[in-house]
């Protein structure tokens, strides 16, 4: 019996060194797990995020090129109200899975943001539905929608905490008469 006293210090120092080491891995697994499943949800946030920007900038470039026909727009390649009808229905067709996906997956400060932009994009269309031609307020609606564009971005970044990005404002020097 006196042997087994003599080495149960060791033995209960084993138990207590198997117990921390066990508690230690369970401790760093689970703060693996948690950056990796924050790492995996953020990815796919920014997937989301690119993705509706993406579907709502086809709906900004056939407004810029309805908006060219019409005399509003300097665009290059301008396109008729007729011939953009069923491909601005297909942009916002396509944009509304990605609205939703947003809506699900966003942050309350991107989602608004989102709005904000989304409607400024359909007043554009409301204006190019009515076959408006006024430079001016076109140029309104345009600003409208950059800033909303610009809000939308800027809350993306701060959503998933990337440093400040461009403002996407690329003014255009005039084109030199020929």
């Amino acid at each position: 019996m006196s042997a087994f006293i003599q080495q149960l210090p060791a033995l209960i120092g084993v138990v207590i060194g198997a117990l921390g080491s066990y508690l230690a891995i369970v401790r760093g697994d689970r703060a693996r797990f948690r950056r990796e499943q924050t790492a995996r949800w953020e990815e796919r946030r920014l997937a989301v995020y690119a993705d509706y920007a993406r579907s709502l900038k086809k709906s900004v470039t056939l407004t810029y090129r309805v908006a060219s026909y019409l005399g509003n727009d300097p665009h290059p390649h301008p396109l008729s109200p007729q011939e953009a009808e069923p491909l601005l229905a297909e942009a916002t067709l396509a944009r509304d899975p990605s609205g939703e996906t947003l809506i699900l997956l966003g942050s309350p400060e991107v989602v608004e943001r989102a709005r904000a932009w989304v409607v400024g994009v359909m007043e554009m269309e409301q204006f190019l539905r009515e076959g408006t031609r006024d430079p001016q307020a076109w140029q309104t609606l345009l600003e409208r929608q950059r800033a909303g564009r610009e809000g939308y971005y800027a809350a993306v970044r701060d959503d998933l905490a990337l440093p400040p990005g461009h403002s996407a404002r690329w003014p255009l020097s005039p084109v030199p008469p020929t």
